[in-house]
Parts: C-alpha cells; sequence; structure tokens
C-alpha cells in the first residue's frame, strides 16, 4: 500500500471510530502526584497477579497516576528530541498504544497531553478477556488493552535499524515493550494496595468493535482495581 492509499484508510478508521464515540468526550486527567505508595523493592516484593477484582471504580487521580506510571511521559525531550516515556520502547518508536475499557466505553491514552480521547462507546470489559478464562473480573473499573502500531515502529524517529521493518522483528520488539509497560502496572498495583491480573484476549471482537487499522496489532489486556477480598 503506498503512502496516500495508508493515510487514506488511516483517516477513514479515524473518522469511523468518531461515529462510533460520538456520546463520549474526552477526559482530562489531573497531572499524576509522584509521592505516596510503597517503595520500590517493597512493590517489588509484593507484586502478584490478582485475578478476583471488584467492581468498585477508581478514582480519576488513581487513573491518572496509574496510566502516568503504564507509559506516561516523564520528560519533555527524550531520546531523538521526542517525549520519553515511564516505559522503554525500540528505537522510542513508542509503538504501543493502551486503549482504556470502562463501564461506559473505550478510550485512547494520550500519554503527550495526558487524556483520555473516546474511540468506543459501550461496554468492552468482558470482550478484553478471552474466551476460557476466568470471567469474574470482568465487571472491574480498568481493563487496558496493549495495541501495537506497527507503523510508528516502521518509520520511527529514532535509529533506522532494517529489523524495524522485518516482521519478525517487529513481532519481538512489541511483545517485549508490552511486556515492560505490563510490568509498570503491575508494579504501580503493588505500591498502592490494587490488584493487576495480565492476560490474553478476544482479539477479534475487539478489532471489529474498535475498528482498527490492518496495521494494528491487539496483543494482550491487563485488568486493575481494587481486590475482591
Amino acid at each position: 500500500m503506498d503512502k496516500r492509499n495508508k493515510k487514506k484508510s488511516r483517516s477513514v478508521a479515524m473518522s469511523e471510530n468518531s461515529a462510533s464515540s460520538k456520546n463520549l468526550l474526552p477526559i482530562k486527567l489531573p497531572s499524576p502526584t509522584l509521592d505516596g505508595g510503597k517503595s520500590v523493592l517493597k512493590s517489588l516484593q509484593q507484586r502478584n497477579t490478582i485475578r478476583e477484582i471488584s467492581d468498585r471504580k477508581l478514582s480519576l487521580q488513581a487513573l491518572s497516576n496509574l496510566l502516568w506510571a503504564a507509559c506516561g511521559v516523564n520528560r519533555k525531550k527524550g531520546p531523538f528530541g521526542i517525549p520519553g516515556r515511564t516505559a522503554a520502547t525500540a528505537s522510542n518508536s513508542q509503538e504501543i498504544d493502551l486503549y482504556v475499557s470502562f463501564e461506559d466505553g473505550t478510550y485512547l491514552f494520550n500519554a503527550v497531553f495526558h487524556r483520555l480521547e473516546p474511540v468506543a462507546t459501550g461496554d468492552l470489559r468482558a470482550l478484553a478477556i478471552s474466551h476460557g478464562q476466568p470471567g469474574y473480573a470482568a465487571k472491574a473499573p480498568v481493563h487496558i488493552i496493549y495495541i501495537a502500531d506497527v507503523n510508528k515502529l516502521s518509520n520511527t524517529s529514532g535509529f533506522q535499524e532494517p529489523g524495524l521493518r522485518d516482521p519478525e522483528v517487529q513481532k519481538a520488539y512489541y511483545y517485549v515493550d508490552t511486556g515492560i509497560i505490563a510490568g509498570n502496572v503491575y508494579l504501580f498495583a503493588a505500591s498502592f494496595g490494587l490488584a493487576s491480573w495480565f492476560h490474553n484476549c478476544n482479539k477479534s471482537a475487539l478489532k471489529a468493535k474498535l475498528k482498527l487499522r490492518a496495521d494494528q496489532r491487539i496483543l494482550f489486556g491487563q485488568t486493575v482495581g481494587y481486590p475482591e477480598k
């Protein structure tokens, strides 16, 4: 696909997403607070997977802190002049997008402006957990869906290494980069007494609901909230 057609398909996808999210408004997140919580070492000691998660909602400040810890901007000028993030990515491509599902709809986390941008209305939280997995966390307040934007890898502003255009190398990069972000989420949850569960998701159903482009890959989900017990 040439650049003109790729740009056209991207515009079509954006317009479809706008139509499906017309009843949602962007959510401006408060600035993250950098105090409180347990030490890094204590958080590592207490890091674990908790699948039994209640439906108690997180405050907007807690949500802000969580998403910033995951992959928020921690310096205005990082490698290659791009804002730096709390999570490393291949050649600073920042190719992993966080889609966040709540009861009212699904949003895209815009790390640069620290806000949530509407993507799709309706409760898609159950789809963030794949078939065959326990569904008891489906009503948890926050479901993060990790989606790789392969176009960002191929067209990075960082080092133009040949592997960034090789599908197998791309796969290795975006899986590792997802793991780094998920690790940040796990540590944040342990630090603030939250439950977190990293898992697979219903990729085919989410792809249709979120109206993703061909060069976007749904990878995994991560559920976050307060422990049920």
